[in-house]
């Protein structure tokens, strides 16, 4: 059973973390064919380090191509809940080919390459006002996405990289919030400006120990995420900048730990509930993906 740490804007990644060889949690057993066809329903609840909570539910398929490559398609629904209001639609879809390129009785070594979708702007609003990207239901980006795993009966290692291909078209700027509460105004002053963000490059690193049972399974690990670029922003003097007010950079270390308990009522289905915990913020995140509790719950299904 596979589990799937997802967001729309999970674990403070833009996606590719739940992505083909990227994902956590992969099952390694030479006794039964593991390229099954499969479903899975993932419900997943995010906390964010201002009062914006994240719901999405995703339905991830897994196609077998042949014996060795997959294809993973992923449409989730993502709703909103915060101080500023409530937003809720189709998020980002995800598209990706995973080929085994070794396999042996050892270790499997698997690459990835994919995409994001956008399924809108970003530009969401609220009276007439652009949300912060906190409660936008899409990053509005098409996004080049690439991955390697290697993956053996107790240890899973994975790395991959995000490129974002263009600029998105929020216009939050909290220059420009208008509210009659001067409260309101302060709170709003709280979320970094997105005017056209084109997101930096990311790149990831998936350490996991897991430990399999006849019909219990349990992983633990870090999920360390590092911005190599700035993002971009237009500030309100219309200058494209990579910089905050206080000169922040959108770029840097933001890390966390993970851990999934599964169950398999039989070899064609199962259950997996998994709990990421932030343990390094980015200071300055324009993109809206900060977390501070993730949880997922995941039911799977496989075909013969």
């Amino acid at each position: 059973m596979q589990a799937s740490l997802l967001r729309a804007q999970g674990c403070s990644d833009a996606g590719f973390c739940t992505m083909g060889a990227m994902k956590p949690d992969q099952p390694f057993n030479k006794r039964i064919n593991l390229k099954l066809r499969s479903m899975e329903l993932s419900f997943y609840r995010g906390t964010t380090t201002l009062t914006p909570i994240v719901y999405v539910a995703t339905a991830d398929f897994n196609f077998s191509l042949n014996s060795k490559n997959t294809f993973q398609l992923k449409l989730p629904y993502q709703h909103v809940e915060g101080r500023m209001g409530n937003t809720a639609s189709i998020s980002d879809i995800s598209l990706c080919l995973t080929r085994t390129v070794f396999s042996s009785d050892k270790f499997d070594l698997n690459l990835s390459v994919g995409a994001k979708i956008p399924t809108n702007n970003s530009d969401l609003k609220v009276d007439n006002q652009v949300l912060p990207m906190y409660y936008q239901t899409s990053l509005g980006t098409y996004d080049f996405i690439a991955g390697l795993s290697v993956i053996n009966r107790k240890w899973l290692f994975a790395t991959g990289i995000q490129i974002p291909l263009n600029a998105n078209k929020n216009d939050f700027d909290w220059h420009h919030w208008k509210d009659p509460d001067p409260e309101e105004i302060k709170y709003a002053e709280r979320y970094a400006n997105a005017t056209n963000l084109w997101r930096g490059t990311d790149v990831m690193l998936r350490v996991e120990r897991n430990f399999r049972l006849s019909r219990f399974n349990f992983s633990a690990g870090l999920l360390p995420i590092y911005r190599i670029m700035s993002d971009r922003i237009t500030n309100f003097q219309g200058i494209r900048t990579s910089k905050d007010g206080a000169g922040n950079e959108a770029e840097g270390l933001a890390l966390s730990w993970i851990t999934t308990a599964g169950y398999h009522f039989n070899v064609k289905s199962g259950i997996k509930l998994l709990v990421g915990h932030k343990i390094v913020q980015r200071e300055f995140s324009p993109d809206g993906l900060t977390r501070e509790l993730v949880t997922s719950f995941t039911y799977s299904y496989r075909f013969r």
